[in-house]
């Protein structure tokens, strides 16, 4: 399947072009085919943000990395993250070949398996990114799976997607269910934004990153604490689950939370609001939900 000097670059590899036409979003990580451009983009990533980690990030992220040992060198084979992560939280890096349909993505999380890009962004344009690549999944997210407390955060949340998609489909009108249920898709994908993309934590008395849409960006990982730009506010569900986001620039208004033990508190009370209807009418906007997120909590719902 494609050949090693094409490389793994963010949509440029043939690979996973394969893969995608035939049907496959369960891949293995061809690590031969990773061109000595993808290893120095990997290189000038890890170099260039180390320093704002250590400023930054929260310090369970910190542990994190040094728990999975991370090559600043070398792409990481998802092999040996997993072989330091599994005994950790019970959780590992599945890679895949592009995008996951939100119930499925949820539903991995639910089985403490996160679903994981292998491509790298171009090394020419390190700063932009086209879509998820592994230096967003692996050195932005994985980290934080290595605490069993955030872990547990993902498993619940994945549950609550579960509930979602079994209630939705006890609905017998179909314009009906599929009102509500892109309401609280819509809801809980404003949720997950705002916390494990792009939340903030107090940390010691200070304000720290732990969102890893924040983590993996070089400008937004400083510019979301030191910026008089940022609207930074204690986080309200009621607000979270219905401010809409953008998410082709920096973000203007951003949440805080008190720790992950508050967070998890904060998913259990998600998951109540679902059962009382009061996700059913959350505000028009961002983000759109797509057919592909709609049919898989559809047929999520109609099989369980």
């Amino acid at each position: 399947m494609g050949t090693a000097t094409a490389g793994l670059t963010t949509t440029k590899a043939p690979f996973i072009e394969e893969a995608k036409a035939n049907g496959e979003l369960y891949i293995r990580q061809p690590y031969e085919l990773y061109s000595e451009e993808n290893q120095e983009a990997w290189r000038r990533l890890y170099d260039r943000i180390l320093p704002r980690w250590r400023k930054y990030a929260n310090h369970k992220f910190l542990e994190g990395i040094d728990k999975l040992a991370l090559d600043p060198h070398n792409i990481p084979r998802l092999e040996d993250i997993n072989r330091f992560l599994k005994p950790l939280s019970g959780f590992c890096a599945k890679a895949v070949s592009g995008y996951v349909p939100a119930y499925v993505f949820f539903d991995c999380l639910r089985q403490r398996a996160f679903p994981t890009t292998i491509t790298i962004r171009d090394v020419s344009k390190l700063d932009y990114l086209p879509e998820p690549d592994i230096f967003h999944d692996v050195a932005g997210h994985v980290p934080m799976h290595t605490d069993r407390v955030f872990a547990d955060v993902l498993v619940r949340f994945g549950e609550v997607a579960r509930l979602a998609a079994q209630m939705a489909c006890e609905i017998k009108n179909e314009e009906e269910r599929i009102r509500r249920l892109e309401s609280i898709i819509k809801a809980m994908a404003r949720f997950f934004w705002f916390t494990i993309e792009f939340g903030l934590m107090r940390d010691n008395g200070d304000l720290k990153v732990y969102g890893s849409g924040l983590l993996s960006s070089y400008g937004e990982v400083a510019h979301c604490i030191e910026s008089p730009e940022v609207q930074r506010f204690p986080f309200q569900l009621e607000w979270v689950v219905n401010q809409y986001f953008e998410i082709h620039h920096y973000q203007p208004l951003l949440f805080i939370v008190d720790s992950f033990d508050h967070l998890f508190s904060r998913v259990d009370e998600l998951e109540h609001w679902i059962k009382e209807g009061r996700l059913n009418h959350v505000s028009p906007g961002e983000p759109n939900v797509n057919e592909q997120d709609l049919k898989s909590f559809l047929s999520a719902g109609l099989s369980n």
